[in-house]
This record gives structure tokens, C-alpha cells and sequence, in this order.
């Protein structure tokens, strides 16, 4: 009785992981077609050819060795059978390695995925492939191994006795995505004609906003994959009432992040900015990201809504900075991240505010330094960026050669 118990509760947790890994890979789609409607048409076949090739180069690379730096293990040359070892969550959870590695290959995508957008419309394609082997294959991997996988940093302390705690990511995730597309954004330099001679910002409309707000609701959809499958198991009343709790906090921290997006959008611009909503809705989600388990439905509304007003304010201030991230996505997932981190010790005790900050510290310490020189080698060898003819002619042409929508001519 007991091993049949045992049967249906493995079977359960691997489907439950199975099924939140797919839609956290469906979040593939969502970065696609955000990042395809807030760039310019002639830049759009390139974003959705890095999209799709990232996934890729992603899953590759962490099963070469992604896997085995964060977790240990070999998976390179076997197939994995047997119970699951839980990281994190429910202790008791039991599930199929393989279902496990299937999971975490998809945060990894993730991860870069964030990186394409804030680089979009001047980084060369293969330039940015090759910093994707990179960044899966080992700096992701490096920085997870020190968080999830319990490693000590360089041998020196371990975040999880200092009382680090980052449920989903919103630091090993999404503020180390944000690092490394900082690092990107500095080497590579903004688009021609972002920034005037004085100072002054130049709007540079997306093409295609409906595209930009489809892509959004997947990333909503997505992310109950993402902060539910955390939980690591649904097979008894505790994980059940845990996932639902997730999932619940999950989609309320996100409306708060668009209600308090647009309304500090409203008071600042005069105008209801859809943009600015969209990336509100991201960023409430990654707000919670880093403790969806532990805070009431209300605090997690408010947590999001913070979440929403501190993209507004850092989206304006990095274009002051000259700093140009066509997606917003370093003030999504970067500021907000840090934010996510820094709000958990709030609901829950076993996190401690000095622990957070020094995981922090950590995550966008090693993730940055790396990414910069990363992309400094990159550089020397073949070059970041486009030339100013072909960022004029848009990058479809010069690196794919072909256009999103030929049937209308070029923009210009």
C-alpha cells in the first residue's frame, strides 16, 4: 500500500513538474513577441531568430554542462532515472531527474532571454550567440551552483547560511539576466539617433504594440509555471495548498504591478502609457518571483504594485543615464529583481535582509563582471555591433536577409 502511495505520489510530482516546466518554456513565446513588437519592423525577423536560437543554444550548453556545474551530476552521456533530490521547498517531493533537469533548462533560457531584448535592434547575431554559449554554459550555471545548488562562493560562504532566500529567481534569475544584459548595453553602446547632442531623449516607437501585449499575457501565463513549479511538488494537501497559494499571489502582484505602472504613468506623462503597463504587469511578476509562498493575497498586490511604480521611475532614470534598453528590460528584471529580493524578509523570517543583500551582491557581482569581459573577448574577436549602414537598413537584411513584413516597403 504504501509503494503504491509512494507510485502515484512520483507520478503526480513529475507530471505537475512536466507540465509547469512546458509552460515556463512557453515563456520562450512570450520574450518573442514582446521583443518583436517593441523593436522597429526592420529589426524583427533578427529578434525572433535570436529568440528562437537562444532556447537552443540554451538547452544545449546546460546539458553539456550547465547541469553538472550547478547541480553536479551527469547527464551528458546518460539518461537519469530514480528519485529526485529537492533543492528547495517541499521537502518530501519526489519526482524524475530528468523532469528536473527539463525544469531548470527552461529558467536558464529565461535568463537569456533577457539579455536579447535590452541588446535588440545594433548587436550583431552571432556575436550574441556566442555570448549565449557562454552565459547557459557556465556564468548562469556558476552563480546558480552558489544559490540552488548550496556550493559555497569561491569556496568562502554559502548564501543559504547567511540566510539567503530566492523562492523562483528574481535574483539567480532574472536580476542575473538584467546583469548581464547591462554589460552588453555599456560594450555595445544605444542606437543611433536614441540620444540628441544635448541631452535630449528621442522616443523610438516598437512596431507592433498589439505583439508587445500579446507577448506580455504569455509571460503572464507562463510565470504560473514558473513561481508554481518551484514549489517542486502537488501530491499531498501542504504542496497542493502551497501551489495554490503561488499561483494565486502570482497573478495578484502582477495586476498590481499594472495598476500602479499605469497610474504613476498617468500622473508623470499625462498619458495612459500602454508600454509602461505592459512592463508594470512584468514587473509585479518579478517582484514576487523571489517569495510568491509566504505573503497574504494583499501584500502580494502591494508587492507588485512597488514593483510597478519602481520600473516607471527606472526606466526614465537609465534613458537619463543614457543607458538604451529598447525593452526596458535591466529596469524589469535588474531594479525589480533587486526589489523582489530585498521584499522577502518581509513575510517571511527565514530570510534575513543582510543575507538578501549579500545574494544579491553576489548574483550581479559575478554575473556582471563576467558578462563584461565576456563580451569584451567577443568584441576583439568579431565585434558586438552592426555597422551604422546596416543599423540604418535594419538588421533583417544584413544579418538574415529577408524582412517580417515585405509586402510594405523598409522603414527608414
Amino acid at each position: 500500500m504504501e509503494y503504491d502511495i509512494f507510485q502515484l505520489q512520483y507520478a503526480l510530482d513529475t507530471f505537475y513538474f512536466l507540465v509547469c516546466g512546458a509552460l515556463v518554456m512557453w515563456m520562450a513565446a512570450g520574450f518573442a513577441m514582446l521583443e518583436a513588437g517593441l523593436v522597429r519592423s526592420k529589426n524583427t525577423v533578427e529578434i525572433l531568430t535570436k529568440n528562437v536560437t537562444l532556447f537552443a543554444v540554451a538547452c544545449i550548453m546546460y546539458m553539456v554542462v550547465g547541469y553538472s556545474i550547478m547541480y553536479g551530476g551527469d547527464i551528458f552521456l546518460s539518461t537519469i532515472t530514480g528519485s529526485g533530490a529537492v533543492e528547495g521547498g517541499e521537502e518530501n517531493a519526489t519526482y524524475a531527474p530528468s523532469a528536473d533537469f527539463f525544469f531548470q533548462v527552461v529558467f536558464v533560457a529565461t535568463a537569456m532571454s533577457i539579455v536579447s531584448g535590452a541588446v535588440a535592434e545594433r548587436m550583431k547575431l552571432f556575436a550574441f550567440l556566442a555570448f549565449a554559449v557562454v552565459m547557459t554554459g557556465f556564468i548562469y550555471p556558476m552563480e546558480g551552483s552558489w544559490t540552488w545548488g548550496g556550493n559555497p562562493v569561491f569556496g568562502l560562504y554559502t548564501l543559504g547560511d547567511l540566510g539567503f532566500l530566492d523562492f523562483a529567481g528574481s535574483g539567480i534569475v532574472h536580476m542575473a539576466g538584467a546583469a548581464a544584459a547591462l554589460a552588453g548595453v555599456i560594450l555595445v553602446g544605444a542606437r543611433k539617433g536614441k540620444y540628441g547632442p544635448n541631452g535630449e531623449v528621442n522616443a523610438i516607437p516598437g512596431a507592433n504594440l498589439p505583439l508587445a501585449t500579446l507577448g506580455t499575457f504569455i509571460l503572464w501565463l507562463g510565470w504560473f509555471g514558473f513561481n508554481g513549479g518551484s514549489v517542486l511538488a502537488t501530491a499531498s494537501v501542504d504542496s497542493a495548498n502551497a501551489v495554490a497559494v503561488v499561483f494565486m499571489n502570482t497573478n495578484l502582484a502582477a495586476a498590481g504591478g499594472c495598476i500602479g505602472a499605469l497610474l504613476i504613468a498617468k500622473l508623470l506623462f499625462g498619458k495612459a502609457d500602454l508600454t509602461m503597463a505592459l512592463n508594470g504587469c512584468l514587473a509585479g511578476l518579478v517582484a514576487i518571483t523571489a517569495g510568491p509562498d509566504t505573503p497574504s493575497a494583499l501584500q502580494a498586490t502591494i508587492f507588485g504594485a512597488l514593483g510597478g511604480l519602481l520600473v516607471v521611475f527606472s526606466i526614465t532614470t537609465l534613458d537619463k543615464l543614457k543607458i538604451d534598453d529598447p525593452v526596458g528590460a535591466i529596469s524589469v528584471h535588474g531594479v525589480v529583481g533587486l526589489l523582489g529580493l530585498l521584499l522577502v524578509p518581509v513575510t517571511n523570517d527565514g530570510a534575513s535582509f543582510s543575507g538578501q543583500v549579500i545574494g544579491a551582491l553576489t548574483i550581479f557581482g559575478w554575473v556582471f563582471v563576467a558578462s563584461m569581459i565576456t563580451f569584451f573577448v567577443i568584441k576583439m574577436v568579431m565585434g558586438l555591433r552592426v555597422s551604422e549602414e546596416e543599423e540604418y537598413e535594419g538588421a533583417d537584411l544584413s544579418e538574415c536577409g529577408m524582412e517580417a513584413y515585405p509586402e510594405f516597403a523598409s522603414a527608414k
